[in-house]
């Protein structure tokens, strides 16, 4: 059976992402509306300033580097304000965006700016050593390694973005012209269950489809104008620009609608409820970690958040206790929405009024889009309010994955159709519910953590002779965690001294979020198929009952 979305079909027009955002013949606010703030210097961006910010860069970028279409830009950043003129200047220029975790080692970057093909590097100061070693890996010459943020390089050494400007053209510049339905606006690497990150390539059609998904439904909530201080909803940029859910909800979202996000470079708590108190900020894009806090620490009861009208929760599945926490202490909405990279992201979303009567869904499918639900093993579609797993289609379906065509043509059916890994119910409304994934890809916090990669990593340990690793769920913090379960090699100990060890050894190789903050259990063996494949399966069975019989560990 063939589900569609039940709102009204949008036009997406044949038009590239700077040209949509900025060439449209009428919008509803002033070139003098903010629409970047950044949290901690309080410097800001209006519409007109950000789109002469991002000209200029773009032709700069084309002048001092002959920047060609197609070309690949890295960015290796928090969240900066800078990083929007960046981005869409760029894409100005023909260029292909590439958000990197600014957590990655150099190790972790350098396979992305190789994969990627990437011909320059924006970062922040702070950053830069790490930055400078995984360009030069590459290849990439130090000329081409660029700041943003308010921090200069006091050597004069690594450019800063806005000084790379030209004054070269004449008359009045345009976008360079690019194929919207095949040319890349980004590419961003999606953490894999097997092997090494992929590249999810991103065309310019995939992101204004989105866009105009998701503003059709939400800008009938949200405003330019209006608020509570009469400037217009607010937005609190928590979510990283790093992440194809910040960058697209959070940047190419807001310079569509009119609104104003305040932008923090990291997320912490209680300057999250300072500025939504100073701000009268009305809704933010987060993910379920977030609600967390704001639903149990006592810190959020010293500022007034009664501007607070709404959280949308993304990125990982939000259980409806915690929703109905937030309700409870707050009186916040919470409502949820369901996406991954290779929608652009967001292909679910629940309506603001909706969010108390169908809590734990993620909503109906967006304008534009279609599903199915079918069975993995028998590939027939199943009745409704039966689980299966969720196939896709809709103009902000990726192409494929970057020089991947076997991965490509694994996750698509025959009749077009991208095959998510996730299990889903529906009911008779249309509401779409995650109940379990085929993938086992680990989310920690909204960011991915792909288990065949932490086990490459174990089985390189000269004390341990195999390794499985699986996410278990950590209820304080409302996230999977990873957890390793090791095989030693005989006569070596296997204690909570040497657990340790390992957990620390890991961590040292990895980006925060990959630590194994589940644990390290050791065992005699660990579960395989017959063809010696991983049963992480089986594991995770045994943790589910183990926790159902009460026991604490498995």
């Amino acid at each position: 059976m063939m589900y569609e979305s039940p709102f009204e079909s949008v036009t997406v027009p044949e038009t590239d992402l700077w040209s949509f955002l900025f060439e449209r013949k009428s919008k509803p606010f002033a070139d003098s509306k903010e629409i970047f703030t950044d949290s901690e210097t309080g410097r800001t961006y209006t519409f007109g300033d950000l789109r002469s910010t991002s000209l200029e860069f773009g032709k700069g970028i084309q002048a001092l580097w002959n920047w060609q279409r197609g070309d690949v830009m890295a960015f290796y950043t928090p969240n900066s304000i800078d990083t929007p003129p960046a981005m869409l200047g760029l894409l100005w220029a023909g260029g292909i965006g590439s958000p990197a975790n600014p957590l990655y080692t150099e190790h972790e970057l350098t396979f992305q700016l190789k994969d990627s093909g990437a011909k320059a590097l924006v970062t922040q100061l702070p950053f830069i050593e790490t930055a400078r070693r995984a360009a030069k890996a590459v290849g990439i010459p130090e000329d081409r390694i660029i700041l943003i943020g308010d921090a200069h390089d006091p050597s004069g050494h690594f450019r800063h973005f806005s000084t790379i400007r030209s004054t070269s053209f004449s008359g009045r510049p345009t976008a360079v012209k690019v194929d919207v339905r095949k040319d890349l606006a980004f590419l961003v690497y999606s953490s894999g269950t097997t092997g090494l990150p992929k590249g999810v390539c991103l065309t310019h059609h995939n992101i204004v489809a989105n866009v105009l998904q998701m503003t059709s439904v939400d800008l009938l909530y949200f405003h330019p104008f209006g608020g509570v201080d009469g400037k217009g909803d607010k937005g609190l940029g928590i979510t990283p620009f790093f992440h194809i859910y910040g960058l697209t909800c959070c940047v190419m979202v807001f310079v569509y609608a009119g609104w104003e996000l305040i932008s923090m470079p990291r997320f912490d708590l209680e300057r999250a409820c300072q500025l939504i108190e100073q701000y009268k900020i009305s809704f933010a894009y987060v993910p379920p970690p977030v609600i967390l806090v704001f639903s149990k620490q006592p810190v959020v009861d010293k500022y007034d958040l009664s501007s607070m009208r709404m959280f949308h929760s993304g990125a990982a599945p939000l259980t409806p206790e915690l929703a109905t926490a937030l309700w409870d202490r707050l009186k916040i909405a919470v409502k949820q929405g369901y996406g991954l990279s290779e929608t652009a992201p967001v292909a679910m979303m629940q309506l603001p009024d909706e969010w108390g009567k169908f809590m734990g869904s993620v909503g109906k499918l967006l304008p534009n889009m279609q599903a199915r639900l079918v069975d993995p093993d028998e590939g027939n579609d199943v009745e409704v309010g039966k689980p299966g797993e969720l196939w896709l289609k809709g103009p902000n379906i990726f192409p494929g994955y970057l020089n991947l065509p076997e991965n490509t043509a694994a996750t698509m059916s025959a009749d077009g159709y991208f095959k998510t890994g996730d299990i889903f119910v529906v009911d008779k409304y249309g509401n779409f519910t995650c109940v379990d994934r085929l993938k086992e890809l680990i989310k920690y916090k909204g960011f991915q953590v792909p288990p065949a990669e932490l086990e490459g990593i174990l089985l390189g340990h000269k004390d341990i002779t195999d390794a499985c690793v699986i996410g278990i769920e950590d209820k304080e913090q409302a996230t999977e965690v990873p957890r390793a379960y090791v095989v030693m090699k005989p006569g070596l100990p296997a204690d909570a001294a040497k657990a340790k060890e390992i957990v620390d050894w890991l961590a040292s190789l990895t980006a925060p979020h990959k630590k194994l903050r589940g644990g390290v259990h050791f065992v005699s063996e660990v579960p395989k198929s017959a063809s010696g494949k991983l049963l992480r399966r089986v594991l995770r069975d045994q943790v589910r009952k183990a926790e159902k019989a009460g026991a604490a560990k498995l």
